[in-house]
């Protein structure tokens, strides 16, 4: 009996122990930066453009949703895998992808919620991402954007771009638009 004691009481103590082992201050700790290989910030900036190409035979922008009228974009969601380039023309050099979506979100207005990684695949950044959610008034001279965290060479990346909008077809959708990006990572 005595036995029996001792077994159910070192089971309570034993859940007693996994059940308060979730709860309290210790969910969380600091770590070293060093640990990551966390230096000094750096401040990137690079220009690319982005090329949306929703017409011919092999578009780079697909509408999944079209919008809920034909007096606004509101409703309406693209998923992208827009080519990144160094120069205007679409035949530049390629520095790698803006994979994403956009949606129409302004009922009154041309403004996107803008959902993509800047996927680089050349040079120094090959492999490295940025990614952005904000924001873009589509008609706006100029639109900032919040880049909100990035990958390879970019870990911890926070910072914005500026979109300007260089070529629009508005016949076909199709649009060219420089990213100016200011980049803070390690």
């Amino acid at each position: 009996m005595a036995n029996l004691i001792l077994i159910i009481t070192s089971h309570i103590l034993l859940l007693a122990a996994i059940v308060s082992a979730g709860k309290g201050e210790n969910f969380a700790k600091n770590i070293n930066r060093k640990h990551f290989g966390l230096r000094k910030e750096k401040l990137t900036f690079f220009r690319v453009y982005w090329h949306d190409i929703q017409s011919g035979t092999d578009p780079s922008s697909v509408v999944l949703r079209p919008p809920l009228s034909n007096s606004s974009f509101f409703g309406a969601v693209t998923m992208i895998d827009n080519r990144l380039t160094t120069e205007v023309s679409v035949n530049s050099t390629l520095v790698g992808q803006a994979q994403g979506m956009y949606a129409g979100a302004g009922q009154h207005d041309a403004s996107a919620l803008m959902v993509m990684n800047f996927a680089f695949k050349t040079g120094k950044y090959n492999g490295s991402t940025i990614s952005i959610l904000g924001r873009n008034a589509v008609m706006t001279k100029v639109r900032e954007m919040p880049v909100i965290g990035g990958s390879g060479l970019f870990r911890f990346a926070r910072g914005y771009v500026e979109a300007r909008t260089k070529w629009l077809n508005v016949k076909t959708g199709d649009a060219t638009v420089e990213y100016s990006c200011y980049v803070l990572h390690y």
